[in-house]
C-alpha cells in the first residue's frame, strides 16, 4: 500500500524537540502483549516540553524491541493525534506475536516563537 507524500513547507525558526518511551514490559508481569494473541495495543500520550506553534513533523522509530522467536515478529509504531502540545505513541501487534519489551524514540521538528523578536504590549 502506498500513499502520497504530503508536503509541508515552513518558514521561520524550527525547533527540534526528542525523548525516549519505555512502552511496555510486558515479559515481568506476563501482560498482554507477552501473553496475548490477535490484535493489541498500546498507546501513550506524550506532551512536549515546549509548544510548537503548529502541529510538527514526528518520527518515530524502535530503539529496543525484545521479541519471542517462535511466531512472526508484527509491528506497527506510529505518531496519532499531533497537535502542536503532542502526540499519541501507538505500538500495535496482532496474531500470535510475542512482544516481551519494547522503547521508542521520536523526533518532534516544528515551528517554533523567535527569541529575537520583541513582544509589545
Amino acid at each position: 500500500m502506498s500513499s502520497k507524500p504530503k508536503r509541508q513547507v515552513i518558514s521561520g525558526p524550527m525547533g527540534i524537540q526528542q525523548g525516549s518511551r519505555m512502552l511496555f514490559s510486558d515479559y515481568a508481569t506476563d501482560g498482554p502483549m507477552w501473553t496475548g494473541e490477535g490484535r493489541r495495543e498500546s498507546r501513550h500520550v506524550i506532551v512536549f516540553a515546549e509548544p510548537f506553534l503548529a502541529k510538527p513533523a514526528v518520527m518515530v522509530g524502535i530503539s529496543l524491541w525484545d521479541m519471542d522467536h517462535k511466531s512472526n515478529i508484527r509491528a506497527d509504531l506510529s505518531a496519532e493525534e499531533v497537535t502542536a502540545t503532542g502526540f499519541h505513541l501507538v505500538f500495535r501487534t496482532w496474531s500470535d506475536t510475542r512482544v516481551a519489551q519494547l522503547r521508542a524514540d521520536w523526533t518532534a521538528i516544528g515551528p517554533v516563537r523567535d527569541e529575537d523578536l520583541w513582544e509589545v504590549e
